[in-house]
C-alpha cells in the first residue's frame, strides 16, 4: 500500500515537472527580408522568442566558421539578436538560432552576392496555396530590366519588367531559382521551400485551449482522481484484511464445546477404562 502511494506521487511529480520544463522554439526573423544580399549592405537577425530565460544566441555555419556565435569574430551581438554591418561574400552561409539548452530553431540560408545581380526571393519556406514574387534585381539602377527566370537549370520564362509572379505555389514549385539580365550578369541560386498548407478544424460551440492550459488540465484531472479513488483503495484493502482476519464459524463452535482441563482429563480417563473392558471380554 505503501509503494503504490509513493508510486502516485512520483508519476504526478514527473508529470509536473514535464509540464513546467518545456521550452519554446525561437523563431529566426531576418531583415531585410531576403536570402541574397549584396557585398557591402547591412543584416539584422533577430531571435523571436516565447520564453526570454531560454537565453537565445545566434549561430552561423560558414565556409570558415562552424557553430560560430554572434560576437565571436562576427556581427554584434543585442539580446537575442545580432546585427552585421557590412555583409561580404565570407558572411554566406547558414544561420539559426539556439538556446542554452541546446534547442534550435529553423535555420536560414543567407548569400552574399560580389556580383551586379541578386534574386530576392523569400527567406523563409512559402505555404502551399500562397503567392509567391521573386525579384530579379541589379546594384545599380535601373533596376527593372527584363529578366530570365530559371528553375532547376531550366528556362522559366523572361519577364520583361524583372519581376515573376507564381501563383498558388504547390510542392511542385519547390526547387533552386535564379535570374539573368543581359549585360549585368546572373545571380546566385536560392533554394525555395514549400511547405503544407495548415488544416484546422472549427468548433463553433467551443473554444479549444492553448497546449500549455491542457497539459495542466490533464496534470490536475490526475491528481482529482489520485485523491478520489486512493482512500476507496485503501480502505478496500484494510476491509478485505480485516476479513481474512476475522475467526469464522468453525472456530466460534468448537470454543464453544471446549471443556475444562479437568473434565477433560476425566473424560480421556472414562475412554481408557471402555477400551479395557473391550479387551477382558
Amino acid at each position: 500500500m505503501r509503494t503504490t502511494c509513493l508510486q502516485c506521487l512520483v508519476l504526478v511529480t514527473s508529470l509536473l515537472s514535464w509540464t513546467d520544463n518545456g521550452v519554446s522554439a525561437a523563431r529566426l526573423t531576418v531583415s531585410p527580408s531576403r536570402s541574397q544580399l549584396f557585398e557591402g549592405e547591412s543584416v539584422s537577425l533577430s531571435c523571436e522568442e516565447d520564453d526570454s530565460s531560454a537565453g537565445w544566441t545566434l549561430r552561423r555555419n560558414t565556409t570558415t566558421d562552424t557553430r560560430a556565435e554572434c560576437g565571436d569574430g562576427w556581427g554584434k551581438p543585442a539580446g537575442s539578436s545580432c546585427s552585421i554591418t557590412y555583409v561580404i561574400t565570407l558572411d554566406s552561409g547558414v544561420y539559426w538560432c539556439e538556446s542554452r539548452e541546446g534547442s534550435t530553431s529553423s535555420i536560414i540560408n543567407i548569400t552574399v552576392s560580389g556580383g551586379s545581380v541578386i534574386l530576392q526571393s523569400p527567406v523563409l519556406p512559402v505555404m502551399e496555396g500562397h503567392d509567391v514574387t521573386l525579384h530579379c534585381q541589379t546594384k545599380s539602377p535601373p533596376s527593372k530590366l527584363p529578366a530570365d527566370f530559371y528553375k532547376d537549370g531550366s528556362l522559366i520564362r523572361t519577364e520583361p519588367t524583372g519581376h515573376m509572379t507564381i501563383h498558388h505555389v504547390t510542392k511542385s514549385d519547390e526547387g533552386l531559382y535564379k535570374c539573368h539580365i543581359s549585360s549585368h550578369g546572373e545571380s546566385p541560386p536560392s533554394w525555395i521551400s514549400v511547405t503544407g498548407k495548415i488544416t484546422t478544424t472549427a468548433q463553433p460551440t467551443s473554444t479549444t485551449p492553448p497546449p500549455s492550459s491542457t497539459s495542466l488540465q490533464l496534470v490536475f484531472t490526475l491528481v482529482l482522481h489520485l485523491v478520489v479513488f486512493c482512500p476507496y483503495f485503501i480502505s478496500t484493502l484494510l476491509m478485505v484484511s480485516l476479513y481474512r482476519h476475522r475467526p469464522t464459524e468453525n472456530h466460534l463452535s468448537v470454543s464453544m464445546v471446549m471443556t475444562s482441563p479437568l473434565q477433560a482429563e476425566q473424560g480421556l480417563d472414562d475412554d481408557y477404562d471402555d477400551v479395557t473392558t473391550e479387551h477382558h471380554f
